[in-house]
């Protein structure tokens, strides 16, 4: 047998008991010299962390005392700058007085609605008129919705602080008189109209059909004189107005009337915001110099119009009162493309021909409505004898519907007492929703079709906060005081030139496409540019119950009003926009992007903005920008505080922006503030 072999190698060395402590000795002299090396580490990093806060701190507590010490000066600086707003004020007042001496001096024949005599005179001679023709009617509709909308722009334009309550009452007075009396000689006009149905017979169906247009009226008449109980669809010709009526209505001695008011007549005013007497009250100083006169005057308007334009922006605390089912919130929704009053009349007596006279007896009750379903329905099936008649109408060109319009009828009946904010007042009167069915709206034909219970005044609503919340806007000049706002929303993107004491519409776009309309190109007073956009669908100015309907990012009131007046005075020549950071930063604090930007300079591509926060009486540059993760209020670097946007946007203008900053004028920085505080961008975006 073979010798067992050797094993190779040496064997494992042990490792004794003084070789271990040695080890663990080591390990502990290394791990204590680690955590040593780490506390130094540590405590001279946490110095240099308090070196550098303390010296931030100081940087800013310098930089605070420095924006303290001439805060004063700062303010005064301002305060001279927004002298303009009560000069534009005091040039309104002056041009209102102008419009009356001019309307004074033409003697034209028209009232001038504001004097209650004239308007008052102008009423009592129209209603002695009689046998006025359709024609006629709307002949003379032209100068009476004239004198409803200067009534209407005297209350819009007039400041709180020059209107007093009794002024305001007389306005409204006049304005309802001149619509019911305006609508009244529209019933007689087609009472008129009727008496002749059976000479105006079509030669076809043997029944009468008119149509007459004007460009505030369109009126569409039928008259059943065949009784035809077949003949039950009725369309106007070339249109795709009209009616599906039943049977009994085929077979009766009935004229359809539908009447189309472009304008809206039925929706009961709103109420007029009022000044307090503190707010209205005049310097008495005729025994002190002219000039002082003149100063102190000026101060007291200053005050008065901040006060004004802060109390658009007050959001009121309640809903105005308490809505029942099916009735429409008028706070929520706008009508629309106006009012379609849908009549049922009865046949008045028909023009006879005797010896040579046309005799025709007259009811001393008038134009009679026929009564449809009738009260007392006992002896019939509802449902099957007087069930829904179907309705179809186009839509009015000019107005823009963003969702499916919302049909509405006009409720007439008495309401009953409810609770409404700070007061308690009669309710009755409203449009309702009810007794409505089977809407059908077609957009591309701007044809919508209903069927309706009983007839009556119908019109089309839409939400008043459709385009609300914004999703971004901009300001920018154009020109020597001139500048275009941009509000985009869900759907659409607005363009506002905004030029001394006037509006226009720029442009629309729709779906990234561009819309044309009625208003372009159309120079307007901010007040009546705002009422027209609002009347075609475009509302993008939010009221004092919008907060209600809308989530906004509110903003506290005075530090709003703060921001819209000082970036309206540095309009001419900085752009301002909308920013993200905004809805991130403290209710009494807002922030937005601004560039220099002078319009007669080559455009820059993409241009540097500084993003600036504001709080009222603090102005600053943020460190981050509109692409950074998270938001700071952190200075940004090698700049300072200041008490105005004037002074802080000074720091980095060019002495060019803010020669134009010092010469703009007075009427246009007005319109852009005004603008500016009937959008709320700041808080609506």
């Amino acid at each position: 047998m073979a010798p067992k072999a050797k094993k190779s190698g040496s064997k494992k060395k042990r490792i004794t008991k003084a070789d271990r402590l040695k080890q663990l000795q080591e390990e502990e002299e290394k791990r204590q010299k680690e955590e040593e090396e780490a506390r130094v580490k540590y405590e001279k990093e946490e110095m240099e962390r308090l070196e550098i806060q303390r010296i931030e701190k100081e940087k800013l507590r310098k930089l605070e005392a420095k924006d303290l010490e001439r805060r004063n000066e700062e303010l005064e600086e301002l305060y001279l700058l927004e002298a303009r707003f009560p000069e534009a004020e005091k040039l309104k007042r002056d041009s209102r007085l102008l419009s009356q001496w001019k309307h004074y001096i033409q003697c034209d024949g028209s009232p001038d609605p504001s004097i209650s005599q004239e308007i008052n005179t102008f009423i009592s001679l129209w209603k002695e008129e009689t046998n006025e023709t359709f024609e006629a009617v709307i002949s003379k509709s032209k100068l009476v919705l004239n004198l409803i909308e200067k009534l209407k722009l005297i209350l819009l334009e007039t400041p709180p602080y020059d209107l007093q309550e009794k002024n305001i009452i007389q306005y409204q007075g006049s304005i309802l008189e001149l619509q019911e009396l305006l609508h009244l000689k529209f019933s007689i006009a087609t009472e008129i109209l009727l008496r002749q149905a059976s000479t105006l017979a079509d030669l076809d169906s043997g029944n009468m059909e008119i149509i007459i247009r004007d460009e505030n009226v369109t009126l569409y008449v039928w008259a059943n004189l065949k009784k035809n109980p077949r003949y039950r669809s009725i369309r106007f010709s070339d249109t795709q107005i009209g009616f599906e009526i039943p049977r009994i209505l085929a077979t009766s001695d009935i004229a359809l009337r539908l009447l189309h008011t472009h304008y809206d007549h039925v929706t009961p005013l709103r109420p007029v915001p009022t000044a307090s007497q503190e707010d209205t009250s005049t310097c008495s100083v005729q025994e002190e110099p002219e000039a002082t006169k003149y100063e102190l005057e000026m101060k007291l308007l200053s005050e008065t119009v901040s006060a004004a334009q802060l109390l658009l922006l007050e959001n009121a605390r309640e809903k105005p009162y308490f809505f029942e089912e099916n009735e429409v919130d008028l706070c929520q929704f706008t009508t629309l493309g106006g009012v379609y009053h849908l009549d049922i009349l009865e046949l008045p007596p028909k023009c006879k021909p005797m010896k040579g006279w046309m005799i025709v007896e007259i009811h001393k009750e008038g134009l009679q409505k026929y009564t449809y379903p009738p009260e007392t329905t006992e002896d019939f099936e509802t449902e099957n004898v007087f069930p829904p008649i179907e309705v179809m109408l186009e839509v009015h060109e000019n107005v823009i519907f963003f969702e499916n319009p919302m049909v509405a009828r006009w409720d007439a009946e008495e309401g009953k007492m409810e609770l409404m904010s700070r007061s308690s007042q009669l309710k009755g009167k409203h449009w309702k929703t009810d007794g409505i069915s089977n809407v059908s709206y077609k957009s591309e034909d701007r044809l919508i079709t209903f069927s309706l219970e009983t007839f009556g005044p119908v019109t089309l609503l839409q939400d008043a906060h459709v385009n609300m919340p914004y999703q971004s806007w901009a300001l920018r000049p154009l020109g020597v005081n001139k500048v275009l706002l941009t509000v985009t929303t869900v759907f659409t993107e607005i363009q506002i030139q905004i030029k001394e004491n006037l509006c226009m519409l720029a442009s629309i776009k729709l779906n990234n496409k561009k819309h044309s309309s009625i208003l372009e190109e159309k120079w307007m007073t901010p007040a009546s540019f705002i009422l027209a956009l609002k009347e075609t669908g475009l509302n993008i100015f939010p009221t004092g119950h919008s907060h209600f309907y809308v989530v906004i990012n509110y903003k506290f009131p005075p530090v709003e009003v703060k921001a819209y007046r000082q970036m309206a005075l540095l309009s001419s020549a900085f752009a301002f926009g909308w920013s993200k950071w905004n809805i991130v930063c403290d209710s009494k604090k807002v922030v937005f992007q601004v560039r220099e930007h002078l319009p007669e300079e080559e455009p820059i591509q993409n241009p540097h903005w500084t993003l600036l926060m504001f709080s009222g009486d603090r102005a600053q540059s943020l460190k981050i920008n509109e692409s950074s993760d998270a938001f700071s209020e952190a200075l940004k670097e090698e700049t300072e505080f200041h008490s105005t946007l004037y002074h802080m946007v000074k720091d980095f203008a060019s002495k060019e922006a803010m020669k134009k900053v010092r010469h703009s004028n007075c009427q246009f920085v007005d319109s852009v503030c005004h603008m500016l505080l009937s959008t709320r961008l700041l808080s609506y975006s």
